[in-house]
Parts: C-alpha cells; structure tokens; sequence
C-alpha cells in the first residue's frame, strides 16, 4: 500500500512538472517587441486595439511601447538599438536610407494612409475658402517633417504658395498649440485632438482637414532595420498579422466601441472627445484596414517630399517596403 501510494504521488508530481514545464515554454513564445511611437495619437487607434483587446498577446507578442515624441527621437532611439520597432512617418526611412547605411529602415506594416492634421482658425470662419489663407500669419509644423510637406502640398494644390502667407517652422512639435493659444497665428496645422479641444474651448475652429485633401500616403507605418526582421522574421509575421485583426477591429466596430477600447491610453481626455476624434478619422479614411504599403502611395509620398524639395533621392517601392508581413497576415 505505501509502495502504490508512493508511485502515485511521484506521477502526479512528474505530471505536476510537465504541466509546469508545457506552461513555462508557452510563456517564452510571447516575445517582446520594443515600439518606440514617434507621438502618442488618436490617430494611431488600431495600434492601441491590438494591446487593450489582447490580440498582440494572442499572436504571442508582449509589446512595450514607448512614446519618444518627435521623428528624429524615434529614428534616433531605433537606429540605435533603443527599440526593435518604430511608429513613424515613411519619409524617415527615405533619410536614413540616403545618408547611406548597410543595415536600411525598412517599412513593413502600414498603420495610417492619410494625413491626420486639420486646419484650425483663431476665428470662426462660416464659409472657408483657402484662399483665406493669404496674407494671414501660418503656424505650421516642423519643416521636413510629412505633416509640414502634406499641408504645404495641400496648400500648393489650392493656388497658395508659402510665399502668399506669413509661415512659421521654427516652433517645436510639442509647443505649437500652445504658441497658438497664447496668440501666435491666425491659422494653424493640428493634430488630434488638440483641435477639437480648441474648438471646445473656443481657442480655434477646424475649418478644414489636411487628410481629405492630401491623398493616401503611408504616414504612419511601424519600421525596422533589416538585420531585426532578418533574425526575427516570425516575430514580425505574428506582429503583423495582430496589427492586421486589429486594422480589421476597428474597420467593423463604431466609434463609440473603439474609444471604449483605446480610453487607458488617454487617461486625461474625456471619452466623449475621444469618440469624436475617433469618428472623424474614421469618416475619412485615416486608419489603414490592412497593413499593405503599395507602391502608388509610396510613388504619392515621394512626390509630395520632391515637391517640397525635402526628398534627398527617389527610393524605389522595393528598396524600403517589404510587404511579405502584410500579405501573410491577410492569408
């Protein structure tokens, strides 16, 4: 009897051990992925989906994500083996790429195709004409940046050159609303949603969007060295495929559904302005519904760089963009 008891207790504890084992090894395939995002954004929704609703855990991904604020800083933070993914604008991979490098930044998984900037003005304006632009004081973005080059190309598009306005480029990306707000401008290019606080408060009111206007280009697309996607290629195809359910996520659940989701990550703005934000670059098209990044809108891209004169070289599709991640996902 103590003999059979015996036996028994050592299967259950080898058993125990098995279970413990089979548990840690299913532990080890969630693999970290570092995502330095260049700001954080409404705008970059189905990023935030695919954490709040588990699905980069699902695909065995555990995804820490850094806000790094600014192009440079996130490109920086990259290049330098800080992050092993950035969310960022295509335009600086064009950059790194033309400084010359062996190890090039290359986009693979699309998040945003449109502009996410709208056109605020200090006064309330019941019918916009662009050509209300000439003569007043502009208070732009960052010059070289794809928000600066999509608005002046916007801006060219409707008769008005740079030289038809009083244009301002040297305030920081973090300090351009509140140099509006204390008075610097009559007009100036916001993202969400600053913009709808603005017109909440009275401080502005969105007379246009730079998005609508602009086109699809790959604004914002998540990016990476060649050497991490070449020693890691499972992890950016499980990486992409939860982007992909997530881009799918947020195409097929309303507004109000996705503000709910992404609300943790904006613990300072009301979820009825989130909503809204939401809901306007829902409604026209901002958010990419798959991870693909074609070659007409890299072609749009680099059109828009060369006609602000910030492209260094024409970059074919093939060089930068791999799209293999995105059309796995969608198998």
């Amino acid at each position: 009897m103590t003999k059979h008891w015996f036996n028994r207790i050592t299967l259950y504890t080898s058993i125990l051990f098995l279970i413990i084992l089979s548990a840690c090894g299913n532990s080890s395939e969630n693999d970290q992925v570092r995502v330095a995002e260049v700001t954080r954004s409404i705008f970059y929704a189905p990023q935030y989906v695919a954490i709040s609703e588990g699905i980069f855990e699902k695909h065995g991904i555990d995804v820490e994500l850094t806000t790094t604020w600014g192009g440079d800083k996130t490109m920086t933070t990259l290049l330098s083996n800080g992050a092993d993914v950035a969310l960022v604008g295509s335009e600086t991979s064009i950059y790194v790429y033309a400084q010359g490098t062996n190890d090039p930044v290359i986009n693979f998984a699309q998040l945003t195709q449109t502009d996410g900037t709208f056109l605020v003005s200090r006064e309330k304006i019941d019918h916009f004409a662009w050509e209300d632009l000439k003569g007043s004081t502009f208070l732009g973005q960052r010059k070289g940046g794809m928000p600066q080059m999509a608005g002046e190309f916007v801006l060219r598009n409707k008769g008005i050159n740079t030289q038809d306005l009083d244009l301002i480029q040297n305030i920081d990306f973090a300090n351009i609303s509140s140099a509006f707000a204390s008075g610097t401008g009559d007009f100036v290019q916001l993202f969400e949603p600053t913009a709808s606080i603005f017109e909440e408060q009275g401080v502005g009111h969105i007379v246009a969007s730079f998005g609508k206007e602009s086109g699809k280009i790959p604004y914002t697309v998540f990016m990476a060295k060649e050497s991490y996607l070449n020693k890691n290629p499972d992890t950016a195809k499980r990486f992409t495929k939860a982007l992909y359910e997530a881009q799918q996520w947020v195409d097929t659940h309303s507004a109000e559904e996705i503000a709910t989701s992404i609300e943790p990550f904006f613990p300072d703005t009301e979820l009825g302005l989130i909503t809204t934000v939401v809901d306007r670059y829902k409604s026209q098209h901002s958010f990419a519904t798959n991870p693909m990044l074609d070659e007409e809108e890299w072609n749009n891209l680099q059109n828009i760089m060369d006609e602000s004169g910030e492209l260094p070289k024409r970059v074919d599709h093939s060089m930068l963009v791999d799209n293999s991640y995105a059309e796995d996902a969608q198998k």
